[in-house]
Formats: structure tokens, C-alpha cells, sequence
């Protein structure tokens, strides 16, 4: 399974979007800031804000640059269709590779 997913910090100011084939794993390298100088470990990015599944790698990056190219607005507005209070999703996300 594969993943596009949007992440933020605790003030909501800096988003970021990633796309990987295994959600987990891909969100403990960010969270661990192993390399410090990445954007999510300089922007101190630790909330999994949205995620949407897909069997394919290459549908997932297509949308993955679908939703870069996008505007800002567009971006929360994608976030806030699903989830309106921005909470953190990586318990949920974890539970739903689970089932």
C-alpha cells in the first residue's frame, strides 16, 4: 500500500507533502529528525495532518505533485475536508494499516 500524506507543525504554519510505500516507517524518519537538515527536522514538522491510500506508487506520486502544485489554500482546504481540526492522524494512520 502506498500513501500521499500532508504534514504540519504544532502552529499550522509550514506544510509539507510527501508520498511513500510504507506510511510507518516514512513518518518515524520524519518524527526521529534523523537528519537535521531536512525540511521536515528544520521546520520541526510532527503532525500527520491528512493521508490517502493507493495500491499504485506511481498514481500516489502523480498525486503527490497534484496536490504540491496546488495553492496553500488548497492544501487546507484538502486538510480540512477530512479534517476539520487538524488533528494529529498518526495513531489513526497506524491503525489503518493495521486492519
Amino acid at each position: 500500500m502506498c500513501f500521499v500524506y500532508i504534514l504540519t507543525n504544532k502552529r499550522h504554519t509550514v506544510l509539507y507533502v510527501g508520498s511513500t510505500n510504507n506510511l510507518a516507517n516514512r513518518l518515524n524518519q520524519h518524527y526521529s529528525n534523523r537528519n537535521k537538515k531536512s525540511f521536515t527536522a528544520r521546520y520541526n514538522l510532527c503532525k500527520l495532518v491528512y493521508f490517502e491510500p493507493y495500491k499504485d506508487m506511481w498514481i500516489a506520486d502523480g498525486r503527490e505533485k497534484q496536490i504540491k502544485g496546488g495553492s496553500r489554500k488548497k492544501k487546507e482546504d484538502l486538510i480540512d475536508s477530512v479534517n476539520p481540526s487538524w488533528n494529529d492522524l498518526s495513531d489513526e494512520s497506524l491503525s489503518y494499516l493495521a486492519s
